[in-house]
């Protein structure tokens, strides 16, 4: 019985509305980071492009999906730099470990984006 009132108690607390406010907050602060605007910039150009190509729905899907893919993790990498500055102010190994971690993450996810446009356009 135990168990049932702590599932009981969490599904009260859960709320659809204000945990999508958090995520609009979220987006409005990724709006404020000049490497999001800066990736934004060339996203959705490219996503627009998307639609004139003749290409096939899955790999229009495919290549749409490697451009979040780059959203996501600039997401994920300011988050790890607002933690890491809120954790110290002072310069530490593992704080620039952290740091340049998440941002190698951006750089993977720009070079499988690049991949994946590479291979749609060139050999189809």
């Amino acid at each position: 019985m135990h168990k049932n009132y702590k599932k009981e108690a969490i599904l009260k607390k859960y709320n659809l509305f204000k945990n999508a406010s958090y995520a609009i907050e979220g987006l409005f602060t990724l709006l404020k980071e000049k490497a999001f605007l800066l990736e934004l910039s060339f996203i959705i150009p490219l996503l627009t492009l998307l639609f004139f190509l003749n290409l096939t729905p899955t790999q229009k899907s495919i290549m749409a999906m490697s451009l979040f893919i780059i959203l996501i993790t600039e997401a994920l990498n300011t988050a790890v730099e607002y933690v890491v500055d809120l954790v110290t102010n002072e310069w530490h190994e593992f704080a620039k470990k952290a740091k340049d971690t998440a941002s190698a993450a951006v750089f993977l996810s720009l070079v499988q984006a690049a991949i994946v446009w590479g291979v749609n356009l060139f050999f189809s």
